[in-house]
Parts: structure tokens; C-alpha cells; sequence
């Protein structure tokens, strides 16, 4: 299968703070499936590194309260367009980001607290009826993979 993965997963230091978060158990998954990286951070033009942001409703605003929205949406539809143009199975991505967070994000009040939620990215893919998971659902991920 072909799985579009948060860069950052595979060691890629793309994330705000300039690092990686790699995870041993998703770079495992390139023995016997095409990973396609991807950062839609990035792909929105923002910077690396660069100041914090979280999801504020339909907003993504910086922790100095500058507005980002914009930067993370373009890198969501760009993100998307890889993901069709390699003709990608599912998406595994950051938990928490406000980008690629699935079903749990920081609440945007900069304190570590979490909220239900999506980030911009896996929004947008689940819209477009995209199987995503979170790094931390290595079962059910993986459970996929075997079908």
C-alpha cells in the first residue's frame, strides 16, 4: 500500500521547534509499503522553525496571536493533492497537530490542554473519505494494512 505520513514521523525535522518525532514502529511499515512524506506546514509556506500554533475554531492562530489560517490550509489541499496524485491508501499522521492531529488537538489556549478535534490536514482528508490515523493508533492502523 501507499500511506501518506507526517515528515516529522519519519525523522524529518519539519516541526515547529525544528525536530523530528520519528517513530521506529511507522518507519518499520517502508519494508512492505510505500511511504510518501509529507508536511503541510511547509507545503503552506511557513517556516522551520517556526513560533507555535494551535486550532482556535475554524481559525489556526500563532501563540503571539497571529493568524496562520490561511498558510494551513493551503498546505491541507496540497497534502490532499499528494495524497491523490500517488495514488495513496490511507494517511498516518502527528497526533495534536493542529494540522494533522486526528480526534484529539491541543484546545488553543497554549497550556497543553487537548480537546476533541482535527487538525486542518486530516479534516480535509477525512471530508475527501480518506482513512487517517493518528500515530498513536498503531492497532488500528496496522489492522488496516492487513486487508
Amino acid at each position: 500500500m501507499k500511506i501518506l505520513v507526517s515528515a516529522c514521523l519519519l525523522g524529518v525535522c519539519c516541526r515547529y521547534d525544528g525536530k523530528s518525532k520519528p517513530s521506529d514502529s511507522i518507519i518499520a511499515l517502508a519494508k512492505d509499503h510505500q511511504l510518501i512524506p509529507v508536511c503541510p506546514e511547509q507545503l503552506g509556506g511557513l517556516a522551520t522553525p517556526r513560533p507555535p500554533a494551535e486550532r482556535q475554531g475554524d481559525e489556526i492562530r500563532r501563540q503571539d496571536g497571529g493568524d496562520v489560517t490561511k498558510e494551513y490550509q493551503k498546505g491541507a489541499y496540497e497534502a490532499a493533492r499528494l495524497y491523490d496524485l500517488f495514488d495513496c491508501d490511507c494517511a498516518i499522521l502527528k497526533s495534536r497537530s493542529p494540522s494533522c492531529g486526528s480526534g484529539v488537538i491541543y484546545d488553543g489556549s497554549f497550556t497543553g490542554s487537548f480537546r476533541e478535534g482535527d487538525g486542518v490536514t486530516a479534516q480535509l482528508l477525512k471530508e475527501k473519505g480518506i482513512p487517517v490515523f493518528s500515530d498513536e493508533e498503531e492497532e488500528k492502523y496496522l489492522a488496516y494494512l492487513k486487508k
